[in-house]
């Protein structure tokens, strides 16, 4: 298999600008292209994508022996990644479905805006809340979905209503992405103080101001595409988030562009060594950000490989120790959860591998999209392990 250093990535950026994409695929595969295309571009003739192959998408991964749905792909890609990206504003890309709601509690719906632009969000607030200060998590949704439809996907709400907890659900706008999909793989938004990460960290410190929020419990998660943008989120904030959740998604530093992004999502992203040193920090010394990853073992989406990288990549992984278990859930998911414990015992990384399973919310609701509601609890394991960790205890 063709890996990413060996392949001229702006000559498949070229190639795919220009509609040859049929060309810049071969190239990712590690075959030369020297001639131009026949008359007649490929983008000429590009067919419709289809519904299949679009539902997931821009996190669906082009199968390579199929033509037509590497060019849909590809396609698609190419048009989001040539929008403009100052000034975000758009409608709201929520769904405005009523949602049932214990008495009480409320799902209010807001928007953010800053200087890199605009960005809409949905808050839960259980009906427990009186003021007092409680943890936040912030939720990042994956492709095509919406904070309603990741709400009811993931039980997070519940789960809130039950632990007191406020949720927070960033909305992709419309004008970035017409998938919804997070860029996680644009330079330009893999930055402290840039892009989506500066949107991300205005609606978080917005809600911080706006209601009682514990700063030391502030948590974030996301889904595929929201899963990387997570995994950006802990690298470039450090000092906001105390934990992470990464669930079907990639490293930090995964990609640099289009092309480089699907190769990451076929065959893993950047190295451990890379990703460690894309970790930012004005003092030169990266914290490692607690962070439980979730991932299964059939998905043809984003490569379980992924998940490896995103611990690989965690600065200080290799002082921690770590410690293996097997279960099997309720459903009958089977699982292989690893903790990587510092020398205080203290968990620091989780990583659950679970065994059948593929690109889909593990233990979700088939009332949301992307939920494999025979897995184990990932919303609740979530919970659980950001509640063991608070950035004043220093963990």
């Amino acid at each position: 298999m063709t890996h990413l250093g060996k392949i001229d990535m702006a000559e498949v950026t070229r190639l795919t600008r220009e509609g040859r994409l049929q060309d810049a695929m071969a190239m990712l595969r590690g075959a030369r292209v020297d001639a131009p295309a026949a008359s007649g571009s490929v983008r000429d003739a590009e067919p419709a994508p289809s519904e299949d192959t679009s539902r997931v998408l821009d996190m669906q991964p082009p199968a390579p022996n199929n033509p037509e749905v590497l060019r849909g792909v590809l396609g698609r890609m190419r048009q989001r990644l040539g929008r403009s990206l100052p000034g975000r504003s758009t409608g709201f890309p929520i769904d405005r479905a009523p949602v049932e709601l214990p008495d009480g509690a409320r799902f209010e719906e807001r928007r953010y805006t800053a200087s890199a632009g605009t960005l809409a969000y949905k808050l839960y607030i259980p009906s427990g809340y009186r003021g007092q200060p409680l943890p936040l998590v912030v939720m990042l949704h994956g492709c095509t979905q919406s904070p309603d439809d990741f709400a009811a996907g993931t039980g997070m709400n519940t789960l809130a209503e039950q632990e007191l907890v406020l949720v927070a659900y960033p909305a992709q706008s419309l004008a970035t992405s017409a998938t919804k999909c997070w860029s996680w793989f644009r330079p330009e938004d893999q930055h402290r103080g840039r892009g989506e990460p500066a949107l991300i960290a205005g609606i978080t410190r917005e809600i911080i101001r706006d209601y009682a929020v514990d700063p030391d419990r502030v948590y974030i998660a996301g889904l595929s595409a929201g899963g990387a943008a997570a995994a950006i989120m802990g690298a470039t904030y450090p000092d906001l988030y105390a934990a992470i959740g990464v669930h079907s998604g990639l490293a930090y530093g995964a990609a640099d562009d289009m092309p480089s992004a699907l190769l990451a999502m076929r065959q893993g992203g950047a190295s451990s060594d890379t990703s460690r040193h894309r970790h930012h920090w004005p003092d030169g010394k990266a914290p490692l950000v607690p962070t439980i990853v979730f991932h299964g073992d059939l998905d043809t989406t984003v490569n379980p490989i992924n998940a490896d990288q995103v611990i690989a990549g965690t600065p200080g992984v290799a002082r921690l120790r770590k410690t293996l278990s097997q279960g099997e859930s309720a459903g009958g998911i089977r699982y292989t959860r690893s903790v990587y414990a510092d020398d205080a015992g203290r968990a620091q990384l989780e990583q659950w591998v679970l065994h059948g399973a593929g690109h889909a919310w593990s233990g979700g609701s088939a009332d949301g999209s992307y939920t494999e509601p025979r897995g184990p609890d990932a919303s609740r394991e979530m919970l659980r392990f950001f509640m063991q960790h608070a950035r004043s205890a220093g963990a």
